[in-house]
Formats: structure tokens, C-alpha cells, sequence
């Protein structure tokens, strides 16, 4: 009797795809949940590698830029128009309201250091919110793929069941598929959950990182217009 049950047993197909298409209707949702939530958690870890890659990089060029010793308005003039970086946006809002601020005899309108510094604030707060921009799907997949997943190991277990119930036999021929198949969810959940959760926060410090640049950019820029006031 075992050796005729482990003879069904492995005439059953237990690839992913078989597995896939022998769920039941609900198990088959959670499952394409799971697998879209893993592709668009890769496509989202790609490209911030990708986005922070070249934030860094253009934060860089414009330092240099920045302490070459040129003056402000000459650089001003050169990436005004069409800053390409973030620090160069911030610098722009920065001079922006610099140059608004002066009147036509070139006196400064009061509370000019306020105002730029505001301005930056706001650039700042805009760059935050790109370079944070999807980490938040990332932060939901791996709080809750894997609860999506049990989810539907206990709807796969439980079709097994009815199964054997209809059936009225508990070999291993029987049991097995449904098994299978409601593990496959909980492994689709952990798939999708453990790759989110790393990069989320290898992501989350390295935009924390980037936007503290920024920041101290934004203060050193701050200082030395504030230095040009007292002047």
C-alpha cells in the first residue's frame, strides 16, 4: 500500500507552474500578488541604486564647482537656468531669492537670510521626497508579503483537506499536491518580503545619507551669504 501511494505520489507534477495552475482560484491571486509585488520591489531597488548613484555623483561635480573659488553669481549664472543636480537646485533656490531680495539701489530687503534659507528648506524638502519616493511599497511588501503568503498556505491546506474529505483517502498522492501548493505561497511571501526589508534600509540610510549632504551644503551656503550680509 506505501510503495503503491509513493508510485502516485510521483506521478504528480510538483514544478512551480503545475503547482501554480493545480491552486485554487484564491491561492492563484495570492501567488500573482506575491510575484508582482516582487518584480515591482526589484524594479524599485534597481532603480534608487541607480537614482542615488547619480546623485551622488552630480553632488560631487558641484562641490567641486562650488569651492573652485568662482564667484557665486558667475556659477549662479552657468547652472540657474537649468540645474541638473540636486545641490544645484538648492543652490539656485538659494540665489534666486538672494538676487530677489536686493532692491534697485541694491540694498537689502529686511529678513533676506530667512527667506533663502526657507527656499533652500523648501529645495530640500522636494529632493528628500524624490530620493525617498517608493521606498514606502517597499517598507508595505515586507511588513506584509509574508501574512499574505500564510494566508495562502491556510487556503491551500484547507482545499487539501476538503480534498481528502471528498476523496476519503490519505495517501500521499492525495495530500501531497495541496500541500505543496500552499507552501509555495509562503515561499513566494518570504521571497518578496526578505529582499524588501534589506534594501529598504540599505536605501533608507543611503537617502538619509545623500539628503544630510544636502543639508550641509545648504548650511554652508547659508554661512557664506550670511558672511557677504555682515560685509
Amino acid at each position: 500500500m506505501e510503495a503503491e501511494a509513493i508510485g502516485l505520489a510521483s506521478e504528480v507534477d510538483f514544478s512551480l507552474t503545475a503547482l501554480f495552475w493545480q491552486a485554487t482560484p484564491t491561492v492563484k491571486i495570492v501567488m500573482l500578488m506575491l510575484i508582482i509585488a516582487s518584480f515591482w520591489g526589484w524594479a524599485i531597488i534597481v532603480q534608487k541604486f541607480i537614482n542615488y548613484r547619480v546623485a551622488r555623483r552630480h553632488a560631487e561635480a558641484f562641490d567641486r564647482a562650488f569651492w573652485s573659488g568662482e564667484p557665486l553669481d558667475e556659477l549662479f549664472d552657468k547652472v540657474g537656468s537649468s540645474p541638473t543636480g540636486a545641490s544645484e537646485r538648492i543652490f539656485t533656490a538659494g540665489m534666486t531669492e538672494w538676487r530677489r531680495s536686493h532692491r534697485e539701489d541694491g540694498q537689502l530687503i529686511a529678513g533676506a537670510t530667512s527667506r533663502i534659507d526657507r527656499s533652500m528648506d523648501v529645495a530640500i524638502a522636494k529632493e528628500d521626497e524624490k530620493l525617498n519616493y517608493g521606498l514606502g511599497f517597499l517598507a508595505t511588501v515586507g511588513a506584509t508579503a509574508p501574512f499574505i503568503g500564510l494566508f495562502g498556505t491556510v487556503w491551500g491546506i484547507k482545499h487539501a483537506f476538503e480534498e481528502i474529505a471528498i476523496a476519503q483517502n490519505t495517501n500521499l498522492a492525495v495530500v501531497a499536491p495541496g500541500i505543496a501548493e500552499a507552501l509555495v505561497a509562503t515561499a513566494l511571501g518570504l521571497l518578496a518580503a526578505i529582499p524588501a526589508v534589506i534594501f529598504y534600509n540599505k536605501l533608507s540610510a543611503d537617502a538619509d545619507r545623500i539628503a544630510s549632504g544636502y543639508e550641509a551644503f545648504a548650511d554652508e551656503f547659508s554661512t557664506i551669504l550670511s558672511r557677504q550680509l555682515d560685509a
